[in-house]
């Protein structure tokens, strides 16, 4: 067999290249069937957006609905050295809790 290949082997070649091209083929057609419209994603990130927004504005509510005393507030900004608006946020994210306020811009 001097440079000739066996007519089995070349059949069974010629099967796998067969084979490939229309297993890639099929890959090809799948990914043009799945292409993405733009115009969905916008709107999918639209409406993720209204989601979160209409979380923080329902946490900012319940946050609101938090009792905390002047003295409380004073007390955090002159030991933490912050605003005003930041001791207000932090006592009511700890439901109006002094020491756990406290507890919580110490370990920040």
């Amino acid at each position: 067999m001097d440079g000739e290949e066996d007519p089995q082997l070349q059949d069974k070649k010629k099967k796998h290249d067969t084979e490939s091209a229309a297993d890639l083929e099929r890959v090809t057609d799948y990914a043009e069937e799945k292409e993405i419209n733009v115009r969905d994603v916008g709107d999918v990130l639209a409406n993720l957006g209204q989601t979160v927004n209409a979380q923080q504005a329902a946490r900012e509510r319940e946050l609101a609905q938090v009792k905390i005393s002047k003295e409380d507030v004073e007390l955090i900004m002159s030991e933490m050295e912050i605003t005003k608006i930041k001791a207000e946020r932090v006592l009511r994210e700890n439901k109006g809790n002094v020491v756990q306020a406290l507890v919580t811009l110490v370990n920040s």
